[in-house]
């Protein structure tokens, strides 16, 4: 593809680069990338991407803008905040660089849709995160022969990698097999420091971007580690399993429920443990307000604890209950709350494996009790 007048000024400092010229920014802009999630790892990939003239970006997301994204997801703006991420994201890029074409992608990533997606593409980068989207996109990567450049997040650390190439490894060469559902905390319940995605997500950037060229030496076969916290950035060699069934054996041939694989309907259903009772703020309300004897117990961090907190509840955070379950009442009737009803739900379960039987989840955590009852809890 030639380049406009416009376009040989926008990209001067790439056309003195070695290894890019005229010849590489040409297949910059014949190439087509697909971004994976508009959020804190799809931030920076398709900003960067955007700037470096890649010509066509494909985006898949179906989230709206809320205010608890802006501390890290840079596409978005406060005037943003309920629109669909798509259509910010949009303006944003075409403001970034009219010379690119935008594809935006309003959907849910689903089996159903993946292989038709993805092989409209020639690189796919997975700013996902969560586990049943990342094997998808792994596998359908896989079957199409589509290399996958891939990013996750938590806390302080991240990770990134190149898989699906032709003689590297996987996704599931890593992670044969996905943790137990609700091991690993979501970034809204266990956190993330605002620059981490940009940190991984200009790197994914850069592995596509090489990609794209044909220059350098990719992540295929590595995984980066970096600890933001430390400051510090290591590799580890990676190697495809021939018994992998996706790029090893090939055993995988189509698309599976990936929630299934991922244990979401096993965990709801998982034996010898009662289901979770919940109870509403306005219920919890009217209950302490009738001077009810309640045992409430958050389970979140000190650091959240210290933002909001109902008046009367014991903080026993989520990893310390075990060690905990001395100090509580069997004979009292136990409601367990954190942030969003997440992690207390692990909680009581955990405590109904102990044996405790009169034990409530807080529907919606504080953020609910916020909305529903007593505003002046700060959300967070």
């Amino acid at each position: 593809m030639s380049l406009s007048s416009d376009e040989l000024h926008r990209y001067a400092r790439h056309l003195i680069l070695p290894g890019v010229e005229l010849a590489g920014q040409e297949r910059l802009k014949a190439a087509r990338v697909l971004v994976i999630g508009a959020g804190g790892l799809g931030s920076p990939v398709a900003l960067y991407l955007a700037a470096a003239g890649v010509g066509t970006l494909g985006l898949v997301d179906f989230d709206v803008v809320d205010v608890t994204n802006l501390q890290r997801q840079l596409l978005h703006g406060t005037r943003d905040v309920g629109r669909p991420k798509l259509e910010s994201a949009r303006d944003r890029l075409r403001d970034v660089n009219p010379h690119v074409a935008v594809e935006p992608h309003a959907v849910k990533l689903t089996s159903a849709n993946a292989l038709e997606i993805i092989g409209g593409y020639d690189i796919v980068v997975d700013g996902t995160d969560n586990f049943a989207t990342r094997y998808l996109v792994n596998d359908a990567c896989v079957l199409l022969g589509k290399p996958n450049v891939y990013g996750s997040i938590f806390r302080f650390e991240g990770q990134a990698s190149v898989f699906s190439t032709p003689t590297g490894p996987c996704y599931r060469c890593l992670f044969p097999e996905p943790p137990p559902a609700g091991l690993v905390p979501s970034c809204a319940e266990g956190g993330v420091l605002g620059v981490l995605p940009g940190m991984v997500g200009t790197i994914q950037a850069a592995e596509a971007l090489k990609l794209a060229l044909g220059v350098g030496a990719t992540l295929a076969g590595r995984l980066l580690l970096v600890d933001a916290l430390t400051m510090s950035v290591r590799t580890v060699t990676l190697r495809r399993d021939p018994t992998c069934p996706a790029c090893g054996t090939h055993t995988i041939t189509e698309l599976i429920d990936y929630d299934a694989f991922c244990g979401v309907p096993a965990a709801a259903a998982a034996p010898n443990v009662d289901e979770v009772v919940e109870i509403t703020p306005r219920e919890l309300a009217a209950r302490l307000l009738g001077a009810a004897d309640l045992d409430l117990i958050d389970v979140r961090e000190p650091g959240e604890w210290a933002v909001a907190h109902l008046h009367g509840a014991r903080l026993i955070p989520l990893g310390t209950l075990g060690t905990a379950l001395g100090t509580l009442d069997r004979a009292r009737e136990i409601v367990v709350m954190c942030r969003s009803g997440k992690r207390s739900a692990t909680a009581v379960r955990q405590l109904q494996a102990a044996g405790f039987r009169n034990v409530k989840n807080l529907a919606g955590g504080i953020l609910r009790w916020s909305d529903d009852v007593d505003a002046g809890v700060a959300k967070y």
